[in-house]
């Protein structure tokens, strides 16, 4: 990957970040952890200003199935701007978003496509939320929400009011099943049932305080909360107690989607069927693109309920295109599935000789490691922090999430090799012995 970006050199890249911190907000995130300057990429690989190279496990946060500049994605990209066809066409039915619905339906949950609608929303994952939690107050008439502790689902008032961090919203907090922290003290099979009673006894309690909720939002799993699969026997309780009860099921599919989890919807390891999907990251490609699909007897809005100046990114419907056909050509969920789970497997086996290792979990290509103090045994965003910048210095991008930014995250591209994954795991505890040892 030598070349021109190589050439601008470490002087310029640190030139570069100086000005970034004069002039950028104080509310910028990624910056801050990775202060490096990227020239070029190709599938895992990152080249800095500097020369370095970095193998790219945060993958703009979940959006590159493919990774960087994957050929195919190019090719679309390329062949929009050389067809002479509109960039910017508002919600405009052009060729390329056409072919863009066709293959996103083809690859939908069959009882879903066969009767479902498409909104094309603003290019961001939250404004889908919006649009979902819109869409199900106006088909139901109700206002309430019911969501889930340690959920993320966007920084727009309405995404976050559904988030785990939330504060004076109209929202229900249930209780999202995981072994580690289980709020019940028992983690497992028993904690989620415990959680489902719970939900089921809220609802059905005239007492409880809590009316008829316009929908439920859940993510299959929790990715900035931890990486917290759903267990599949809980998600279809979730199913069953919503759908008896006449409650819109969103699955925030935003990070999960396109063959991430090793299944190409999260809910399709459960085999459930939601009412609303909310798409984003991968399904551009690359490029802003978010949407939401839904059951056709939920469509009962007015043209203009929910809108958007650039709902009609071309550039990003051809690149997603492209990347859903190639997912689905070529098993890259499947892929995922049998990959992550000999990165999972090997993982877990650091946790003997590594006591700052406290839990190992994930689905597919989407994967978290907790880390714990040794000596008490609590999460710690102190080691997490410093494991974080032993990566970055071993040439491996992370970035931290969970309850207390202490769960080191790995989103690789679902075209990662062997060779590849063995080298993010080999730097990656190469990365826990040296910060452990600090």
């Amino acid at each position: 990957m030598a070349g021109a970006g190589a050439l601008l050199g470490a002087a310029a890249g640190e030139g570069i970040l100086r000005r970034q911190a004069q002039r950028e907000s104080a509310a910028r995130t990624y910056a801050r952890s990775l202060p490096i300057v990227p020239v070029r990429a190709r599938g895992l690989t990152i080249e800095g200003a500097d020369g370095r190279r970095y193998l790219d496990c945060l993958s703009g946060a979940g959006t590159l199935a493919l990774g960087h500049n994957h050929p195919v994605v190019l090719e679309a990209i390329r062949g929009v701007l050389d067809s002479g066809a509109p960039l910017h066409v508002l919600d405009l039915a052009t060729p390329v978003k056409d072919a863009f619905t066709t293959e996103l339906f083809a690859n939908l949950p069959a009882e879903l496509a066969a009767d479902a609608r498409i909104q094309f929303c603003g290019p961001a994952g939250t404004d889908a939320v919006e649009a979902a939690l819109t869409l199900v107050r106006t088909a139901t008439g109700r206002s309430g929400m019911l969501a889930f502790t340690g959920a993320y689902h966007g920084m727009t008032a309405g995404a976050l009011a559904v988030s785990g961090g939330a504060a004076d919203v109209r929202v229900t907090r249930l209780p999202y099943p995981q072994d580690r922290n289980c709020p019940f003290g028992v983690g497992g099979a028993e904690g989620a049932e415990l959680s489902a009673r719970w939900t089921r006894s809220l609802l059905d309690d005239p007492k409880s305080g809590v009316p008829a909720p316009a929908g439920m939002i859940v993510e299959p799993v929790q990715g900035e909360g931890g990486v917290h699969p759903a267990p599949d026997a809980w998600l279809r309780r979730m199913r069953e107690i919503t759908a008896a009860r006449g409650i819109p099921l969103i699955a925030d599919e935003v990070q999960t989607g396109v063959g991430r989890t090793g299944a190409f919807w999260g809910v399709d390891h459960a085999g459930v069927v939601p009412d609303v999907m909310v798409l984003s990251k991968a399904i551009g490609g690359s490029l802003p693109l978010a949407v939401i699909v839904y059951r056709a007897e939920l469509d009962q809005w007015a043209p203009g309920a929910h809108a958007g100046t650039f709902r009609g990114n071309q550039l990003a419907m051809a690149a997603g295109t492209a990347t859903l056909a190639y997912v689905r050509e070529n098993g890259l969920a499947e892929r995922a599935r049998t990959l992550g789970a000999h990165m999972l497997a090997a993982l877990r086996g650091l946790i003997p000789s590594h006591p700052c290792v406290a839990d190992v979990r994930g689905r597919g290509l989407m994967i978290g490691v907790e880390l714990a103090d040794p000596e008490t045994g609590e999460a710690s965003p102190a080691v997490a922090v410093a494991v974080r910048q032993a990566c970055l210095d071993r040439g491996l991008i992370v970035e931290l999430g969970g309850r207390h930014s202490s769960v080191v995250r790995l989103l690789p591209p679902l075209t990662l090799t062997d060779e590849q994954a063995a080298a993010v795991l080999d730097r990656l505890a190469d990365a826990l012995t040296a910060a452990t040892r600090r």
